[in-house]
């Protein structure tokens, strides 16, 4: 089974409405391949690595959450960029990417999917971007230390979090925002959070945390955000009845 590149950044396009949002980034189809689709692999970072890893697993199309063209870098394609094109274009390869529409999709986002493998029940957001939950509200099913919370989300990721302690307190009402969300520490503080948790950490964040008696959590830009991706591409795949396939490329940070 094969799809047309037209039509699968189509479907993409119609489930996570890129339009609706003013992005640091271009959503959607970044770099044309070839025009029909048998297999997609789908990853967190368009990196050097993935794209050949991709290529010599079949892939038709390489599906991201951080593409490339980012506003505020140099337009110049030289160096790693280059290299990175040049290997799309050497192997046919398209490449498409979803920054904040992936974030925030109610089904496929990043920060949903995390929640469903940390046991956590949304119950709102604290801060929304363009109209839409980017910083979501919930619970856990029953308080945890915070020794217990950081073993939880260490089994969960595959790596240990960074973890502040703001208090003695145990956790079970959580704010968080996967990536690098840790500027939202001080409305998760007036929010009446147990915990903040997102990927990356600032040197302020930690006297925000001691200071507001708020457990604060960083558990990596990339482990955070490798499921939203992966659910998309799943989808996709058994919408299209064409083959999928998640590449992980280690990332601590």
């Amino acid at each position: 089974m094969a799809v047309s590149l037209r039509e699968f950044c189509a479907e993409c396009d119609s489930l996570l409405r890129p339009e609706r949002f003013s992005d640091y980034c271009p959503n959607g189809l970044q770099v044309e391949g070839r025009s029909r689709i048998g297999k997609i692999v789908s990853g967190v970072t368009a990196c050097g690595e993935l794209i050949e890893r991709a290529a010599a697993a079949g892939a038709d199309a390489l599906l991201v959450h951080h593409g490339y063209f980012w506003k505020g870098e140099s337009p110049v394609i030289k160096g790693y960029r280059k290299q990175r094109i040049a290997a799309l274009l050497k192997h046919d390869l398209s490449l498409v990417a979803f920054h904040l529409p992936l974030d925030v999709h109610e089904e496929f986002g990043n920060n949903v999917q995390l929640a469903r493998r940390l046991g956590l029940r949304i119950e709102g957001d604290i801060h929304r971007h363009d109209g839409f939950p980017l910083v979501l509200r919930g619970r856990l099913a029953e308080p945890l230390g915070l020794e217990a919370f950081e073993a939880r989300l260490a089994e969960t990721l595959g790596q240990a979090p960074l973890a502040i302690r703001g208090g003695d307190h145990a956790v079970e009402s959580i704010a968080w925002c996967t990536g690098a969300a840790q500027g939202y520490i001080e409305q998760a503080a007036v929010a009446g959070v147990d915990a903040y948790l997102s990927g990356e950490i600032s040197e302020q964040t930690v006297h925000a945390a001691r200071e507001s008696g708020l457990h604060y959590l960083a558990a990596g830009h990339h482990a955070t955000e490798r499921y939203g991706v992966r659910a998309l591409g799943g989808h996709l795949a058994e919408c299209f009845g064409i083959r999928h396939e998640f590449i992980d490329v280690p990332n601590p940070a």
